[in-house]
C-alpha cells in the first residue's frame, strides 16, 4: 500500500473519490452503534447471573465469620471477599477495604477528603493550599481528568510512553510543591493498553516530591484483565514503596465492574497501615457499611485468586475475537498508508489509534455520521483538548462480532477520508 504523502495530486483526488464512494455506502446503510464507553457485553454479564443466585444457593446469609450479612457491622468488609482481592493485589487483608460497586466512586470520595481534610492526619486541607496540580500521563482516562476539573486542581500533562509516564518529565514536575498527586493505570492502561515496566514502577515508588503530603492514585482497573496468552505482569508497587519509606503515597483502588457487574459488583481500596486506619476513620462518619450481601454472593462464586482467574479466561475467550477484529482491520487498511499507528495490547479494555495530525475529530466525526459513536476525540487529554488532535480510543468490548467488523471498515475509512482531505488542502 502506497504511503498517502507519496502520491501525486491526481492520484490524491482519486484515491480520495474511491474512499468517499465507500463511506457514502456505509452511511446510507443507516448503523446504529455506540462505541464510545467500554462497556461489557450482554454475553460477558450473562456469565455472572449466577451472583444473584448464590446467597438463597450456597448456605444463606452468613459470612465465614458467622457474620449476619443482613445486619449492620463489617465497615471494612468480609474477609472473605478481602482475601480475593489481596491475593490478586500482592497485599495483606489488613491493607483492604472493601466498598461499594465503583472505584471511581471511592477515588472521588479519596479526593474529596483530601480537599476538605489534608491528606493525612494533621496535614493542611488541599483547599486551603492555593492552586495544586496534579500529573496527568497522556493520553488518559477521562475520568481522571473530570476529577481534577470538578475540585479545580489544574492538570499537567506528562507523555506516556510504551514503559509508562515519562518519568524524567515526571520525577522534574514533582519537585514543584504544588504537585500534589497523580491518578494512573498502571496494566493496560486506558487507553494504550501499556503496563508500566518494572523500572517506572521503581522510579515511580521512589519519587521524592516536595509535598509531603503527594498522593498516587494506582486505579489497578484491569488487575486480572489479560486478553491474550503471556498477559502483561505488572510489579507490586507496595514492597518497592516501602524500601522507600514510601508506602502512604499510594492510593490504589480496584473493582469487579468488569468482571461481573459494571452496576452491581464490589470495589476495594488497598493501602498503607497508616491510611487504611484513616480511610477507616473517615468512613464511621459516612456509612455504616457497605452492601455485605453483595460481597458474600462475589465470595461464593468467585471462591478464591484461583477462581478469580479462571472467571477470567471465561471473559478472555469472548473478549479476544473482538481484540482481533480491531487489530486486523487497522493492520489490513491502515498499515502502509503513513497515516495512523495503534496500540497492540495484551488485555484490558481498548486499542489507542493516532491517526494525522489535525484529524482526530474529523474522522470521530465522520464516524457518527455513518452511525457508529466513538469517544470523543480530546476525551484522552484534561479539558478534553488533544494538542495535536491525533488521538482515538476504540472500545471493541460491547459490540457483536458481526457490528464491530462494520465498525472497524467504517472507521477505517473514516481515517482515510480524513487524511486524504487534510493532504488535497494542503497542496
Amino acid at each position: 500500500m502506497a504511503l498517502y504523502s507519496e502520491l501525486s495530486c491526481e492520484q490524491l483526488r482519486a484515491t480520495y473519490e474511491e474512499v468517499k464512494q465507500q463511506y457514502d455506502e456505509f452511511k446510507a446503510r443507516g448503523l446504529e452503534l455506540n462505541m464510545a464507553r467500554g462497556k461489557p457485553s450482554p454475553a460477558q454479564l450473562d456469565m455472572s447471573m449466577d451472583i444473584f443466585d448464590s446467597v438463597n444457593a450456597l448456605n444463606g446469609y452468613k459470612a465465614e465469620d458467622g457474620t449476619d450479612c443482613r445486619n449492620y457491622g463489617n465497615l471494612t468488609g468480609l474477609e472473605e471477599c478481602k482475601t480475593i482481592f489481596a491475593q490478586a493485589l500482592g497485599v495483606q487483608n489488613s491493607n483492604i477495604i472493601v466498598c461499594g460497586n465503583s472505584s471511581l466512586n471511592i477515588m472521588f470520595d479519596y479526593i474529596s477528603q483530601c480537599m476538605t481534610h489534608g491528606a493525612y492526619e494533621g496535614a493542611t486541607p488541599w483547599l486551603l493550599q492555593g492552586k495544586i496540580k496534579f500529573a496527568c500521563p497522556v493520553p488518559g482516562y477521562d475520568r481522571h481528568f473530570s476529577i481534577c476539573e470538578h475540585f479545580g486542581i489544574e492538570m499537567v500533562n506528562v507523555p506516556m510512553l510504551e514503559t509508562g509516564p515519562d518519568m524524567d518529565v515526571l520525577e522534574e514536575l514533582v519537585k514543584d510543591s504544588s504537585v500534589k498527586g497523580m491518578f494512573c493505570v498502571p496494566k493496560y492502561s486506558n487507553p494504550q493498553g501499556y503496563t508500566f515496566s518494572d523500572e517506572t514502577v521503581r522510579r515511580i515508588a521512589a519519587l521524592k516530591p516536595a509535598a509531603d503530603d503527594f498522593r498516587i492514585i494506582w486505579d489497578n482497573a484491569y488487575f486480572v484483565h489479560d486478553i491474550f496468552e503471556n498477559g502483561d505482569t505488572l510489579l507490586n508497587i507496595f514492597p518497592e514503596a516501602e524500601k522507600n519509606g514510601k508506602e502512604d503515597m499510594i492510593i490504589e483502588v480496584a473493582s469487579t465492574s468488569k468482571i461481573s457487574f459494571p452496576g452491581a459488583g464490589i470495589a476495594v481500596v488497598s493501602a498503607s497501615e497508616n491510611n487504611v486506619r484513616m480511610i477507616k476513620q473517615r468512613m464511621n462518619n459516612q456509612i455504616i457499611g457497605h452492601d455485605k450481601i453483595n460481597q458474600l454472593r462475589h465470595a461464593r462464586v468467585l471462591k478464591d485468586v484461583n477462581g478469580l482467574r479462571e472467571y477470567m479466561k471465561r471473559h478472555a475467550a469472548i473478549l479476544r475475537p473482538k481484540f482481533d477484529i480491531v487489530l486486523r482491520s487497522l493492520d489490513r487498511d491502515l498499515e502502509g498508508c503513513g497515516i495512523a499507528t495503534w496500540t497492540n495490547p495484551k488485555g484490558g479494555y481498548f486499542v489507542s489509534l493516532d491517526v494525522m495530525e489535525g484529524c482526530a475529530k474529523r474522522v470521530v466525526e465522520l464516524c457518527r455520521r455513518a452511525g457508529v459513536v466513538l469517544t470523543n476525540a480530546g476525551a484522552t487529554y484534561p479539558y478534553g483538548l488533544d494538542p495535536k488532535d491525533t488521538n482515538i480510543r476504540i472500545a471493541p468490548s460491547f459490540p457483536s462480532l458481526d457490528e464491530l467488523r462494520d465498525a472497524m471498515k467504517l472507521l477505517c475509512i473514516a481515517v482515510k477520508l480524513a487524511a486524504l482531505e487534510k493532504l488535497m488542502d494542503e497542496e
